[in-house]
């Protein structure tokens, strides 16, 4: 059975709901598809509305009008995004991922979905092998996912990873510099290099700084923890556990003792590794440590990806996180104070009920990025382009969590460690301080490429340029613009790519986009939340 529709929203994120009441609310007819069974994304998975949003004034339509109000309890968050969506009688499939695509020359025809239900941790399901696909047909499509896996079945073009500082004229580009330092031994033998690098370290592919290479920026999980017994789920060590797989946790725990200067300091240091850094109630990746509560170097095998890969890495996240909570509660070489203090840890269930106190949603910062008719790079950060088809605006700082956790030789004592490369934070929270245009031609592919299709999240910019792009509420706000691109495109007849820009942007100020800047904006370039 094929259903239809004028338009077809893949992804329940928040961009994706906003997407589909914005082309129902424009007089479309709207199928919106979800993946799992939970609508809101990463707003209903840890991450607040107005969290990484730092001149609110910024941001109009739907994002400020509705999402801004739905609070910042997650629980209530996916529960108002469900509400909104089905007040406006939108058609919801939920479960069901997109396995392969049907064009017709130059357009999207029909997308075909398979069943994928989420296990009890609301893991995704590997792929599936039985049920026929059930078929979705619309007018225009909008690819609202994290991954991007309509644009990518659709066979347009996309990146993936980190491109060379010469690709685009970017100094900050490609391979980075090494942080977080530290003397440890990476050999399973110390000393002997012909013995194999203990777990979580990856092998150095040796490649210079600014080089381009497939890797991206670390995921976690946004979560939560509490010592209260009424909520309490008790984090379990995973089945196949073995302190062996933490054998650098251990040898970091022994870097930690040596160079403490008082207790405090030494037990702020394991906090760095778990929980973590707690960021607005919920636990974040602590930057700063060498080892902290999420895995380095398997991102970029989920970016591009099958279901298999991407089940598999999300399961891992999950294990990793209870493998090493149970190592820092018991093993005798962690200090006594700090083992009690991790062990009466628990995930707080009440947050997310449904899933074990597990968010249903890993934080997949950046995976495909479209190759569209206007690649976004760190000049249009940087406030030193002037497009004239700016759809919505961006503001935040370049914000990328290490790629890698490698052996490294320090240069001046010649001494061997381990280290991570990838990480910078540059401008902090409030970037230039100065939100910056992101132009319609950034969530188009190219004409040749595909016709009737728009990218809101996994928009064509650069690795740079997308790491201070990458918010929910700069997604949400492109969304909205989208959707009303893909009602005129329906209404005139004409590809997405020849809607009448001037149009676009009259309907989507009147609906109340700030799509320029002329305001000073407030703040302090630095304010330590980091996303």
């Amino acid at each position: 059975m094929t259903l239809r529709a004028d338009i077809c929203v893949y992804g329940g994120t928040p961009a994706g709901c906003v997407a589909a009441i914005t082309a129902h609310q424009e007089g479309a007819s709207v199928i919106l598809v979800e993946p799992g069974r939970w609508l809101g994304g990463m707003l209903g998975a840890g991450i607040k509305p107005l969290q990484d949003c730092p001149v609110p004034e910024a941001v109009g339509g739907l994002t400020s009008d509705v999402i801004f109000r739905f609070g910042n309890h997650p629980p209530d968050i996916v529960r108002k995004f469900h509400e909104w969506v089905a007040d406006a009688g939108i058609t919801v499939i939920f479960e069901h991922r997109i396995v392969a695509v049907t064009r017709d020359g130059d357009h999207i025809d029909t997308i075909h979905v398979e069943p994928s239900p989420p296990d009890a941790w609301g893991v995704p399901a590997p792929a599936a092998e039985s049920e026929e696909p059930r078929g979705i047909s619309a007018s225009v499509f909008v690819d609202a996912s994290y991954e991007g896996d309509l644009m990518a079945l659709a066979g347009v073009p996309y990146r993936t990873g980190r491109e060379s500082r010469q690709a685009f004229g970017e100094a900050l580009a490609g391979v980075g510099q090494i942080t977080n330092w530290a003397p440890i031994d990476p050999y399973v033998v110390p000393g002997d290099s012909t013995s194999e690098l203990l777990p979580l370290i990856d092998d150095d592919h040796g490649l210079p700084i600014g080089s381009a290479d497939g890797y991206t920026q670390a995921y976690n999980f946004r979560f939560y923890l509490t010592t209260d017994m009424r909520n309490k789920a008790e984090i379990t060590a995973p089945e196949d556990y073995s302190p062996d797989t933490f054998e650098l946790v251990r040898r970091y725990i022994e870097h930690i003792k040596s160079v403490s200067k008082s207790p405090s300091d030494q037990l702020n240091s394991l906090r760095d590794i778990f929980p973590g850094w707690l960021n607005s109630g919920e636990y974040n990746y602590q930057r700063s440590s060498l080892v902290t509560n999420a895995p380095v170097g398997v991102s970029h095998d989920y970016q591009d990806g099958d279901w298999n890969a991407r089940s598999r890495i999300w399961r891992y996240h999950i294990d990793y996180l209870r493998g090493l909570h149970h190592f820092l509660s018991t093993h005798p070489e962690v200090p006594e104070e700090f083992r009690q203090e991790t062990a009466a840890y628990g995930l707080d269930a009440s947050v997310f009920p449904e899933t074990g106190g597990w968010p249903h949603q890993l934080y997949v910062r950046v995976s495909r990025r479209l190759k569209g008719q206007y690649t976004l790079t760190h000049a249009d950060v940087l406030n030193q382009t002037e497009p004239s088809d700016a759809i919505g605006l961006a503001l935040f700082g370049v914000d990328v969590y290490p790629a890698r956790r490698i052996p490294h030789r320090d240069p001046e004592t010649a001494r061997l460690g381990v280290a991570t490369e990838g990480d910078m934070f540059i401008g902090g929270h409030m970037g230039t301080g100065r939100p910056y245009p992101v132009p319609y031609r950034a969530i188009t592919p190219r004409r040749s490429d595909c016709a009737n299709l728009l990218v809101p999240v996994c928009l064509s910019a650069t690795h740079i340029a997308y790491a201070a792009t990458r918010m929910e509420p700069v997604f949400c706000v492109l969304a909205e613009s989208a959707a009303v691109a893909a009602t005129l495109s329906i209404r005139n007849q004409v590809a997405v790519q020849d809607i009448d820009i001037e149009q676009l942007r009259k309907r989507i100020t009147e609906r109340g986009q700030v799509i320029a800047w002329s305001q000073p904006s407030e703040g302090t370039p630095e304010t330590g939340l980091s996303s």
